[in-house]
């Protein structure tokens, strides 16, 4: 949060220099003394004076006092010169007492911003300026008084009109458009869903696929294979089925690649037809990087694939192909978590290059090439949006997210292992990588508090981390034995002699596999191998290391921290995604060999990592950040549940799904009935706000009684006042229709805001992707307008001089894309006037000169009636 530090000005420049390098936000506030601090001393006892000549009476409004309290006298407000302001402290009480509403009375909204910031994310409560600085006086105070009455506060409105010569008036008797506001239970569809944090649970399943007819497969695809792989037998078999598919096949082989020099072989290679598809196996290839440690040489050279195909301009889709990669069946092995990897970058690609993504497939590792090789042809060849697919000797899977719910004492886990007891204890030394960061802090909280006997906490800094002591302190205050080392788990070695440092009379029985670099968000093609190698080194080393210096030593829990991004993808994220992704297949690899294993597809934590402006966009996204305390219970239950994999992550289904299938269908989530809900709601909705526009007050009859000239103007303003009211232009004419939604700052919240407002307005059925499909507010514009007129054209709808106006609009259009240069080159101003002054030859229209004269001497109404009629403006 914050905290105002006051005193004598080298002591807190000091202060202020200390937090600064640590990378904190240091603000120096202009105040004219130092308040609440020692240099206060000196006044108090003149201001005691002042203060004992005020006469005290108690409170017709009860006060809640901030500090040491007390009844309000002189004492009282000595204090509050001299004492800490527990302005945080004041808040959170009154939150407690069930306070929702708070009202700022003051020359600005600094106390609202500042109450906003005291309480958790998730809260109802709202801080309401009376005024600020930023606004009108008169509209600022007016805007407080409304704000607290929709929250349920009285306000005296009959003191409030006195004086104004307001009344009340009955309502107008007009036939009313009838909506309803309401839910309609009879039509409501009722989900049942958990509550608490048992409602944060998910797990993958793999659900059988149909097979379906398979259509053509048109144009040559390239099949990227590493290089001495082309006459293996899974290649063979796969380039075998194409041809017995009739699908076409250009083989390109792969090493080490070189981003430019793949470039210019992808250009040659596609210069004369562009590929139908890109079908790369690169990450077959799961030899370890001879550069790179923490990633596979396929690995490596698929991310080179990706962003080679970008620069060379090939748009054709991307399908990955991994074998043994991922668990389909209950206790099948992940025999490479190293191709899992590409698992989590597929998320990535299908969030960041929807238009290019095709999807990634898993072939069955013990199934013969040649019925692999079949059945991922068929699979090519579908049209469903499907994009994670395994194919097995049994059959094709898809993968979905399911509700995870607590098993039953004594039932088998769903992944199909044994049964564990619910009533797991951190006993004997429980090791915590990246123990002194903000997550493995907040997970050494939770297990000293629980019982835990000893923990090893390890971080590359150690004992000099940010915070460590008072950690330590905190967690033996607890009750826990602490043990603070500095360790890089990507060093073997140094991790090896903090497992051989671990008391006997302590065994090892769990470890909390929390260490994780935070990568640089950007999209792939601006991300480099050893960025990607630098975030796989803690992630993927560190868990591999674990993995293997602990074969000899089963411990009980073996929990290795993922995250959502390789599940449902974060955008800019490929590198993350990714290395989490290893952690998920290196879970299953272990079960599947009867080891212990858990990995936790977190969602956020709120965990002090999140800062206030990324807090309030993953709220707007649908996935808030979790409170620490809660996502710590979620992992409790994981430990004692026995979960092998699981999704924990706090969604707001109705906002995440429309702006997560914004710009392609996600299959991924469409088991869940909450989804499925939010899905079917949005097309009840469209239909219901169709029938309610089409009555004689909506939009469209408002249309049909105007030229076509006048009607592409009422859409065009539409867009342009629901465009300007997102962005929150003042003036909606300040919009520029030309520039791109992209460049007018649009994100995909704004774009389904925008979306749900203009189905809302037309009743017309539009694509939350509809930014994307039309970039700028014109063209979406037009494409509106001949959704809500499909069928008026020129003629019908006013005849021919319609017709031509509509014509002068695309002349418009046309000369407003062109460049200053383009419209002196063409002669086109010339070709205008020569046509004006046709016109005005057929019309007996004046010239310019007597034009001048009239104006000159004409008064306001008749300049006005002078620019309808020249103008023809008449009847708009």
């Amino acid at each position: 949060r914050s905290v105002v530090v006051s005193g004598v000005e080298d002591e807190v420049a000091r202060i202020a220099e200390k937090f600064a390098g640590r990378g904190r936000r240091v603000r120096r506030l202009r105040v004219s003394h130092a308040f609440h601090s020692p240099l206060m001393e000196p006044m108090l006892d003149d201001f005691r004076v002042v203060a004992e000549s005020v006469g005290y009476r108690s409170p017709r409004i009860p006060l809640v006092l901030s500090g040491s309290g007390g009844p309000v006298g002189a004492e009282y407000w000595v204090r509050q010169v001299r004492d800490t302001v527990r302005f945080a402290d004041t808040v959170r009480a009154l939150d407690g007492r069930g306070v929702t509403t708070y009202l700022e009375l003051g020359p600005d909204a600094v106390l609202s911003a500042m109450g906003a910031d005291c309480l958790e994310n998730d809260t109802d409560a709202a801080f309401v300026p009376a005024m600020s600085r930023h606004e009108d006086e008169e509209h600022a105070f007016v805007s407080a008084l409304a704000t607290i009455h929709t929250r349920g506060v009285p306000v005296d409105w009959k003191a409030f009109f006195s004086g104004s010569g307001a009344r009340r008036v009955d309502l107008p008797t007009a036939a009313f458009q009838r909506r309803r506001y309401w839910t309609d239970s009879s039509a409501a569809t009722s989900v049942p869903t958990p509550s608490g944090v048992v409602s944060w649970r998910y797990r993958e399943s793999w659900q059988p696929l149909p097979d379906t007819p398979a259509s053509t497969h048109g144009g040559i695809w390239l099949v990227v294979v590493p290089a001495g792989h082309v006459g293996s037998a899974r290649v063979r078999s796969l380039l075998d089925a194409c041809a017995a598919d009739a699908v076409r096949t250009d083989v390109v082989e792969v090493a080490d690649a070189n981003r430019a020099e793949l470039t210019e072989r992808l250009r040659h290679q596609v210069r004369e037809q562009a590929p139908a598809g890109v079908l790369c196996l690169l990450g077959l290839d799961d030899r370890i990087h001879a550069e790179h440690s923490a990633m596979s040489r396929g690995y490596a050279d698929t991310i080179t694939l990706v962003q080679a195909l970008g620069d060379a301009a090939v748009t054709a889709p991307l399908w990955l192909v991994t074998t043994g990669a991922v668990a389909v069946a209950p206790g099948e092995d992940v025999t490479s978590p190293h191709q899992s990897v590409l698992w989590g970058l597929g998320r990535e690609l299908a969030l960041d290059h929807p238009e290019t993504w095709g999807g990634v497939i898993d072939l069955d590792a013990s199934a013969g090439e040649h019925g692999n090789a079949e059945r991922l042809v068929r699979a090519l060849s579908r049209a469903d949006g499907e994009d994670q697919l395994a194919v097995r000797a049994h059959g094709n899977f898809v993968r979905r997210l399911e509700r995870a719910p607590l098993t039953v004492t004594g039932a088998p886990p769903a992944d199909g292992q044994a049964p564990r007891s619910r009533s797991w204890r951190p006993k004997g030394t429980t090791l915590i990588t990246g123990g002194t960061g903000g997550l493995g802090a907040q997970v050494a909280r939770m297990l000293a508090g629980r019982g835990a006997e000893h923990l090893v906490l390890t971080s590359r800094r150690g004992r000099a981390a940010e915070g460590a002591e008072e950690l330590e302190r905190e967690l033996v205050a607890l009750g826990a034995r602490v043990t603070i080392m500095a360790c890089d788990v990507a060093d073997r070695e140094a991790l090896g002699r903090v497992l051989e440092s671990i008391p006997e009379e302590l065994p090892l029985t769990a470890v909390m596999h929390v260490a994780g670099v935070a990568p640089r968000g950007a999209p792939l093609g601006e991300l480099t191998l050893a960025e990607f190698a630098e975030v796989g080194r803690a992630k993927v080393l560190g868990a591999t290391h674990l993995h293997e210096l602990l074969a000899d030593h089963p411990v009980e829990s073996f929990v290795l921290f993922s995250s959502g991004a390789a599940v449902w993808g974060s955008g800019g994220q490929a590198s993350y995604a990714g290395a989490n992704a290893f952690l998920d297949g290196l879970a299953h690899h272990r079960r599947a060999r009867g080891l212990a294993a858990t990995s936790i597809a977190w969602g956020p934590w709120d965990s002090g990592l999140v800062d206030r402006e990324t807090s309030v966009l993953l709220h707007r996204i649908g996935v808030p950040p979790m409170k620490p305390a809660l996502a710590a219970e979620a992992l409790w239950q994981a430990l004692e549940n026995g979960d092998g994999h699981l999704v924990v992550a706090d969604f707001d289904w109705p906002r995440f799904i429309p702006v997560h299938t914004l710009t392609r269908p996600r299959p991924l989530f469409t088991s869940l009935p909450e989804v499925q809900a939010v899905l079917g709601a949005e097309t009840a909705g469209t239909a219901r706000t169709a029938e309610t526009v089409s009555g004689p007050a909506g939009l469209i009859s408002r249309l049909a009684a105007l030229r076509e000239d006048q009607r592409r103007r009422e859409v065009h303003d539409l867009v342009r006042t629901h465009v300007a009211s997102l962005l929150g232009y003042d003036d909606p004419a300040d919009l520029d229709m030309r520039r791109s939604f992209d460049a007018l700052g649009f994100d995909s919240v704004t774009a389904v805001d925008l979306r749900n407002r203009l189905v809302s307005a037309t009743g017309v059925t539009l694509s939350n992707a509809l930014v994307y499909d039309y970039a700028t507010p014109r063209k979406l514009a037009d494409h509106l307008l001949g959704h809500v007129c499909p069928d008026r054209g020129g003629a019908a709808a006013g005849g021919e001089d319609a017709s031509v106006l509509s014509r002068l609009g695309r002349v418009e259009e046309a000369i407003d894309a062109l460049a200053p240069d383009e419209l002196r080159d063409t002669g086109i101003a010339a070709r205008l006037r020569t046509l004006a002054t046709r016109i005005d030859d057929l019309t007996g229209g004046v010239g310019d000169q007597d034009v001048a004269g009239k104006l000159e001497a004409a008064s306001a109404d008749a300049v006005l009636d002078f620019i309808d009629q020249e103008l023809g403006l008449t009847g708009r």
